[in-house]
């Protein structure tokens, strides 16, 4: 795992995903990916409490109707992964660069089913007064309470299908309102809620 960062986001430089900044295709034993980046916005609400955005995307896409951190595809115009993750957070919810402070550069998670590399950035936010979500692919924005998200009775348990697979299998999700959470963004959030809370990082 690359070196935990703390640091305000200027422009970004070749470092996180910089060897990667011209090719938006990878591959490896387990065939070709999509190189993709995500921002995770973690905040402290004024009650104190952890606070992480999230988006449920619209139906349009592969991920329709999913919750999600903001972010996307590389574009081959990106200086590294860091700018994609940047600037899909702000064409998608509103946040503006100098808002973020990256904590840390999480190692890279790939979705096999839809074929994602993805590549995920922990960050401090300051919130801003609004959000402005990108209506063709955000249905919503939600920011939701981490310790919300650790309830054992928003835990729960589906059987998937999908197409390329032999056989179902079992996926753990977090229920959030009437959504679930679960795949990729289940993956990355889950196993950082422990130490968020614990004060690894300072929110």
């Amino acid at each position: 795992m690359p070196p935990a960062l703390d640091s305000p986001v200027g422009a970004p430089q070749d470092g996180p995903g910089g060897g990667l900044r011209r090719r938006s295709v990878v591959q490896d034993s387990h065939g070709e990916f999509i190189l993709a980046a995500s921002l995770i916005p973690v905040f402290r609400r004024e009650d104190g409490e952890l606070a992480v955005v999230l988006v449920r995307r619209t139906e349009w896409g592969i991920h329709g109707g999913q919750l999600a951190f903001p972010g996307g595809k590389h574009d081959p115009g990106d200086q590294n992964l860091l700018e994609t993750a940047l600037r899909e957070a702000w064409e998608e919810i509103g946040l503006p660069r100098e808002a973020v402070t990256l904590l840390a550069t999480l190692p890279p998670l790939a979705t096999v089913s839809t074929g994602f590399l993805i590549h995920p950035f922990l960050a401090r936010i300051r919130r801003p007064a609004q959000w402005h979500r990108q209506e063709r692919e955000i249905a919503e924005i939600l920011e939701v309470g981490l310790r919300d998200l650790l309830s054992p009775e928003a835990q729960g348990e589906e059987v998937l299908q999908f197409p390329a697979w032999p056989e179902p299998r079992r996926f753990p999700f977090t229920r959030i309102g009437p959504h679930k959470l679960w795949g990729a963004t289940y993956r990355i959030l889950t196993p950082l809620l422990p130490r968020l809370l614990q004060g690894e990082w300072e929110i």
